[in-house]
């Protein structure tokens, strides 16, 4: 699983919802938990930050919130 292809699909779903997480087990074949860990890695890896800066930095700041 590439931080591309999660920061793209939360591009597409920035919002969480019961037909998000049974997309994610679908397509990813993981828990949305295991999702969620995953893509906050995405969000401050090179790669992610390069390719999608502003979902990377929307969802940092998500993370940041959430912690605080």
């Amino acid at each position: 699983m590439k931080a591309v292809d999660l920061l793209a699909f939360e591009s597409v779903w920035p919002r969480h919802d019961g037909t998000k997480e049974l997309t994610i087990r679908r397509d990813f074949g993981v828990a949305p938990a295991r999702y969620y860990q995953l893509l906050g890695r995405a969000a401050v890896s090179i790669e992610g930050m390069a390719t999608h800066p502003i979902t990377a930095r929307r969802v940092r700041e998500r993370s940041m919130r959430r912690a605080a």
